[in-house]
């Protein structure tokens, strides 16, 4: 898709890109070879110039010079090129506040296997780990996931990153990220009631009491997370070809989910649940 783009040139935006694929360039080496491109000639002079540029970037595999040219609602241009390579990333915590709260879990789906790491066991590999991928795809990471491990682990993580919470929003779909899973047709099953909230209840079941069939349930949950964010990625990118040129040539097959790689205790989840329910009397 990105050889189809041209919104990220300057001076280029989403009307004018429209007006280029509707006049039949609908690429780079079209309008590299066409004197007459429906634009002024300075502006076709740099469009030209944009797009020479942006083939050298491309063959360098320089994705970041797409990522910081383009806004947040078209990072999804960016999926194809790195889907090769892609981290689907969330992450758990005790709390909202990166000063006085810790994360608890990280999970990363790089499309066939569910890494995960740990507080006290394995989290500073995940470090390591995360450097392999060329692309990073998150719910609401810009704000949140992103920061977060920064304040946390102390690294930051400089990848090309598509934060669905934009693309979603652009398509009509906002809230979060269950909200959006809802809307699409995804469904959590057992799951469904587990929140954010309810997985720093599992983290303290699990610290306290030395449960890990709780810390089970809290991979379970943060595994599907990001299984979802490739269902969803495919889902969003579909939506947003659907207005271009190019919805059949690009259309993405929707990902089969695979299993979470950890079972739900279920004998945990209802024992949390009837803690938190008010007492009648």
């Amino acid at each position: 898709m990105l050889t189809n783009t041209f919104c990220h040139l300057a001076g280029i935006g989403a009307g004018t890109e429209k007006r280029l694929w509707d006049a039949g360039v609908l690429d780079w080496e079209t309008a590299l070879r066409l004197d007459d491109l429906p634009l002024s000639a300075g502006r076709a002079a740099s469009v030209k110039n944009g797009i020479a540029e942006s083939a050298q970037r491309l063959a360098e595999g320089k994705l970041g010079y797409f990522h910081d040219a383009l806004h947040a609602a078209e990072h999804w241009r960016l999926f194809p090129q790195a889907s090769h390579s892609v981290a689907f990333l969330d992450i758990e915590t005790t709390g909202l506040d990166g000063y006085s709260d810790h994360i608890t879990t990280i999970c990363v789906y790089d499309g066939a296997n569910v890494h995960h790491y740990v507080y006290g066991q394995n989290l500073d590999d995940f470090t390591r780990d995360i450097k392999r991928y060329e692309l990073v795809v998150t719910f609401n990471g810009k704000t949140f996931d992103l920061p977060f491990i920064r304040g946390a682990l102390g690294v930051s993580v400089d990848q090309p990153h598509i934060d669905l919470r934009y693309v979603l929003a652009s398509c009509g779909y906002n809230g979060g990220l269950k909200r959006c899973e809802k809307l699409l047709g995804l469904d959590r099953e057992d799951l469904a009631d587990v929140d954010g909230y309810f997985a720093v209840l599992l983290w303290n079941d699990y610290v306290r009491k030395k449960n890990s069939k709780a810390l089970d349930t809290l991979l379970a949950y943060n595994a599907l997370d990001v299984i979802n964010l490739h269902t969803l990625m495919v889902l969003a990118y579909n939506m947003k070809i659907a207005d271009t040129p190019f919805r059949g040539s690009h259309r993405l097959d929707v990902p089969t989910p695979i299993d979470p790689p950890f079972e739900a205790d279920m004998a945990t989840v209802r024992r949390i649940q009837a803690a938190r329910s008010p007492a009648w009397w």
